[in-house]
Formats: C-alpha cells, structure tokens, sequence
C-alpha cells in the first residue's frame, strides 16, 4: 500500500471531462445519464484499499440522503495485478449492499482516471451543474478521518454538497483527499 495524496489538473469551474464507463448494474453511462441532478459526486475509488472501505457508508449515506446529487464510485485500478478489484467483485458487493451508491462504474481503460488527475482512493470530486453541465465546485477530503480507523468530527463533503443544493459558493479549502495509490497498469 503506498499512501498517497491527490493532485487533480482540474481546476474550480473547469467542465467535468465526459467518459462512458460499464456500471454494475450491466448499464453504460456518460455525464448525460446523470443530466437531471443538481449536483454529481464523482469518487475514485476501489473494493481493496482501507482508506476507501473507510468512506463505503459516508458514501451510501450520501446517496441515500441527497436525491438531487448523483454519488457515483468509479473503480480505475488494475484488477490483473489486484484481483479484489474485479468487475467481479464489484458487483458482489453491490449485491451483498456493502456498496448503495447511484452507480459502480468500472474504468478498465484508466483513462478517466487520468482525465480527471484521480491519483488515490478515494479521490472525490464535486460538481455542480450549471448552465447544462457539470463544473468543478470542490475536490478533496470527503471529511477530516485521515486514517481508516479515525471517526471524523467534520464532513467537508456534506458541506459542499449543502452550499450546492443551496445555491451557495462552495467556501472551502480543497485540502488533498488521502488513499492508497490508484494501482496504474504498467505500460
């Protein structure tokens, strides 16, 4: 496990890049399949990682209480070299509940991924919609547990999404989110 932090190239405002990615569910989405949210909560993420099992409910808490955001888990790693990351294994634990975001995306490719600079899971990435589509309003800690086994005291991610339901600039600071690294195929 290498600790990392992220460093998106996305910058406040820039339009989230488009992708079509194969869901759990057998279904394919693009940005357009969550056109009629508010707001869409992108997370690099992954079945494996500690730091990324950490935020599994904060995740479903998320997509069960806002149902103008679309919280959507993308799945970029290499699951030759980490067979915990399989579509497999994906669904399994969509199946068993242990995942209830909107959507499980796979991104065999990585390309996506390195679209969005994800560097770690988890790597959030907020965005409001605006004028017909999605711009960058935070990225960063989801909440202030650095360490799987921390309770956080603070939900930065709940904040962001409060000030975008609410019509607000999303005043925070966009302090790194903290994972294990994306595990990138060897070229």
């Amino acid at each position: 496990m290498v600790l990392e932090e992220s460093e998106s190239e996305l910058q406040e405002g820039d339009p989230a890049p488009n992708f079509e990615l194969s869901g759990t569910d057998g279904e394919t989405y693009t940005l357009e399949s969550f056109a009629e949210s508010e707001a869409l909560l992108l997370v690099f993420t992954c079945n494996h990682c500690p730091y990324a099992k950490a935020k599994f409910d904060l995740l479903n808490e998320l997509a069960a209480e806002y149902d103008d955001v679309s919280v959507v888990g993308i799945n970029a790693n290499d699951a030759e070299e980490y067979p915990d990351d399989s579509f497999e294994r994906m669904r399994e634990l969509v199946a068993d509940g242990t995942i209830a975001y909107d959507v499980y995306l796979r991104d065999e490719s990585q390309t996506v991924a390195r679209e969005y600079g994800a560097v770690c899971t988890p790597d959030p990435f907020l965005f409001a919609r605006e004028d017909g589509e999605f711009r960058l309003v935070y990225q960063g800690r989801l909440d202030d547990a650095l360490n799987p086994d921390e309770e956080p005291t603070r939900f930065q991610i709940r904040e962001a999404i409060d000030a975008v339901l609410a019509g607000a600039d999303v005043d925070l600071e966009w302090q790194p989110s903290q994972g294990c690294s994306i595990k990138w195929r060897e070229a």
